[in-house]
């Protein structure tokens, strides 16, 4: 279940007509708290981003499953949009299980380190006019807002 602050901050950007990307950044930007704070681990970089976005979808944010995607990740996407709006509290003794298996992963994830090192790896798999693209973009969100 999700902080309520980070809920809070997610309905604010909502509100604000933000992207749904952000919208789950929030998510993942908690996932990233609760492995530093040592709630619990992950694996990688990669897999603590993934528990954020599956949160995200779960409480109802309209997040887009990438191009490349595998087939069992649109499969774990489509269950979480679907489990946003069948209202059923999730199992008791699943989410422990799964809370106690992310408990005996280390917290290296959530480092400086590896998310950067993620974030070299992500954009390498990028094309050169799909990176200038984002970038293009990003240029004219921020001379609007300064």
């Amino acid at each position: 279940m999700p902080d309520r602050a980070t809920q809070k901050r997610v309905a604010a950007d909502k509100r604000k007509g933000k992207s749904a990307s952000t919208q789950a950044g929030e998510f993942v930007k908690e996932e990233m708290d609760h492995v530093r704070e040592g709630k619990h681990g992950a694996r990688s970089a990669k897999q603590a981003i993934a528990i954020g976005l599956s949160k995200a979808r779960r409480a109802g944010v309209a997040v887009k499953t990438s191009k490349t995607a595998s087939a069992a990740t649109r499969k774990k996407a489509q269950q979480d949009e679907a489990a946003a709006h069948d209202g059923r509290a999730p199992s008791r003794r699943r989410s422990r299980a799964t809370e106690s298996a992310l408990e005996r992963e280390g917290h290296a994830a959530a480092s400086h380190r590896a998310l950067s090192r993620h974030a070299k790896t992500a954009s390498r798999r990028r094309t050169a006019a799909d990176r200038s693209a984002a970038a293009k973009r990003a240029a004219r969100t921020r001379a609007s807002t300064h």
